[in-house]
């Protein structure tokens, strides 16, 4: 009987052996499980994933952490700067950013929540100081332009991320493959993609026209561009000089901003008319006006006859429209500010400044009137004028409440300021004030008799 079982036993067809594939270190991963009881039989299940040759494995993948993310550029286009706090995950090839993690969706009743994806191939990955006054800040830079930042406090857990995000991005551009590969687990089959053989797309009909029509379209523009930029070089070329036009009175020398020597010489006179007028019209029904000079005028109607002159229209200062003193001042003091040098010239600021600090009166009057003399015509005469003017504004101080000292603090930086603001200008402007009050107080021994 027994001889019968071993005969039996020996005469089984015994099934041919399965030779395994040779294993290559991470080519073929094949996982044994082995039944512990050692009456059945022993069982072997088999799953194999290959990978691609040339595919970087998921060793540079981290789990989701809470960073500072701010994007600066989409597509080259500059972006606002904007910080959140994002949750973001390294997977293989790509960086993923969460408004949350997915612990928190779940609780929260939000699944399914789709990140932001950033393909990390051909990307750029270094520090940055400039684009952050936070610390501890890394750019990330892919090839499609999009620009991020992150960013957090802890040093270690933003250089591991740098270093892992660097990795993982110097991999898949050494290797040139940016698109993980199709695995099927439980199989020894597998789908590989490369990246030099792309899938292309069939044109249609429809889209072959519309590319055509845009080809022409930017052909027909740029020509377009190019005849309306020669049509602009010609007539700048062929533009008429500034004095064929002030010739032909298309362009008209303005009063208000020009200089006075100028305006002088062109109107024939040493004091220029409007001047004149304002002061008539002032000395004529401003006398008695309360704070005449000091107290400011409608800046509308200031401007309105300053258009009004620099147009050289008929000017009437006694019309209903100017019935406000406050109106001609304002403009007399405006006239005197847009000067393009003013009424006491740049380089006479200093020297009048030195003499009004001399402590002897009889030096100081003397200094003080030689300069005065040294003037150019037109600014001494427009000069011996206005300063008459005050002291006629003076007789009436009772009813204008003006003083010397006010006249001074109105007129003082209007008539003379240095060419560079390099010094105190809080100093500069008591000078300025001095000066005014000292030559309107010696009027008379300056200028010399009214009659003269």
């Amino acid at each position: 009987m027994a001889s019968a079982r071993i005969t039996n036993i020996q005469n089984v067809p015994k099934k041919p052996a399965v030779p395994l594939p040779v294993q290559s270190a991470g080519a073929v991963q094949m996982r044994i499980k082995s039944s512990t009881n050692t009456g059945e039989r022993l069982s072997q299940t088999k799953s194999m994933v290959i990978p691609d040759p040339g595919q970087p494995q998921s060793q540079n993948s981290m789990k989701g952490e809470y960073l500072n993310k701010a994007k600066i550029a989409d597509g080259g286009k500059k972006l606002r700067k904007n910080w959140t706090s994002t949750w973001v995950v390294l997977e293989d090839n790509q960086l993923l950013f969460y408004k949350e993690s997915k612990q928190e969706a779940l609780s929260n009743l939000k699944p399914g929540c789709k990140p932001e994806k950033v393909d990390l191939c051909g990307a750029i990955v270094e520090w940055t100081t400039e684009k952050s006054s936070r610390k501890h800040v890394f750019q990330i830079t892919t090839s499609c332009g999009q620009e991020f930042l992150l960013q957090v406090d802890d040093y270690p857990t933003i250089c591991k991320w740098h270093d892992a995000i660097k990795n993982t991005a110097d991999i898949l551009s050494k290797t040139g493959s940016g698109r993980p590969n199709l695995r099927r687990s439980n199989s020894s089959e597998f789908v590989f993609r490369r990246a030099d053989s792309p899938v292309r797309k069939e044109v249609r009909p429809e889209n072959r026209r519309s590319l055509i029509f845009k080809l022409n379209y930017s052909a027909s523009d740029s020509a377009d561009k190019n005849g309306v930029k020669n049509r602009l070089k010609k007539f700048i070329s062929r533009r008429p000089s500034m004095k064929t036009l002030q010739e032909k009175g298309i362009i008209k020398d303005r009063v208000f901003g020009c200089h006075l020597l100028t305006l002088c010489e062109r109107e024939g006179t040493t004091v220029p008319k409007f001047v004149k007028l304002c002061l008539e019209a002032v000395e004529k029904r401003g006398l008695e006006a309360d704070g005449i000079y000091r107290v400011s005028g409608n800046l509308a109607s200031i401007q309105k006859l300053r258009f009004l002159v620099d147009q050289e229209e008929e000017l009437n200062l006694d019309d209903s429209q100017w019935e406000d003193i406050h109106v001609v001042t304002g403009a007399l003091k405006m006239f005197f500010r847009e000067l393009p040098e003013p009424l006491l010239p740049f380089r006479f600021f200093e020297p009048f400044v030195e003499a009004i600090k001399t402590r002897e009166h009889a030096r100081r009057l003397q200094t003080v009137k030689k300069l005065v003399h040294q003037l150019p015509k037109p600014n001494q005469e427009t000069m011996k004028v206005l300063f008459r003017h005050f002291q006629t504004i003076l007789t009436k101080s009772s009813k204008n409440l003006m003083s010397t000292q006010g006249i001074g603090i109105v007129f003082g930086p209007t008539l003379l300021w240095p060419e560079l603001d390099s010094g105190n200008m809080a100093v500069n402007m008591v000078y300025q004030n001095q000066i005014v009050e000292f030559i309107l107080t010696e009027c008379s021994e300056i200028f010399g008799p009214e009659g003269k």
